[in-house]
């Protein structure tokens, strides 16, 4: 009786595998296919399959928000720090060297991520700005001049260093630096 019970249940079981034992939670029409769980597939967007694929090396740069007088953006060969921060050994002097303004406001304090290594120059991307305009990034009494631009985002969704702001205020490059930014 044992050995019955125990064919019919592995019979009926290998029904419901099958697919034919049709059960109101199974999908009646064969040609409608049910979600599956897929794992994590990465694309391939190699060159080979044509320009629409293939992902640029660089990002362009936003020459809109760039002043004329900043660096040359990086050779497209750069691969270390002092490669990709082109800006001049005048040009970290001046910003750091730059005393604070009268004028100067507090806007608040942002938690900052290294942004893109192939812009070049020493500007913040923040929310707490509206437009391009001059100021100042303070990080553990370290202090520097950079250009402000708007980074679209909402306040308190965090901001984005050039490389040569972020060496120059000395955080660490792969941190997340809390910094002071004030507005001329």
């Amino acid at each position: 009786m044992n050995k019955l019970f125990t064919i019919s249940a592995l019979v009926g079981l290998s029904a419901c595998a099958n697919g034919s034992f049709n059960s109101p939670f199974q999908n009646a029409d064969p040609a409608v296919v049910a979600p599956v769980a897929v794992a994590a597939v990465t694309p391939d967007l190699s060159p080979s399959l044509g320009e629409a694929f293939a992902p640029p090396v660089r990002p362009t740069l936003d020459r809109t928000q760039t002043r004329p007088d900043f660096p040359p953006p990086p050779s497209a060969t750069a691969r270390t720090v002092e490669q990709f921060d082109t800006t001049t050994a005048e040009d970290r002097a001046a910003a750091i060297a730059t005393p604070v303004s009268s004028g100067e406001r507090r806007l608040g304090t942002t938690i900052a991520s290294l942004g893109s290594p192939t812009d070049p120059g020493i500007w913040f991307k923040t929310p707490l700005v509206g437009e391009v305009t001059q100021g100042r990034v303070v990080y553990n009494g370290n202090s520097v001049a950079v250009e402000l631009r708007p980074s679209g985002g909402v306040v308190g969704s965090g901001s984005q260093i050039s490389l040569a702001a972020m060496r120059l205020i000395e955080a660490p490059l792969t941190g997340l630096p809390e910094v002071t930014v004030y507005a001329n």
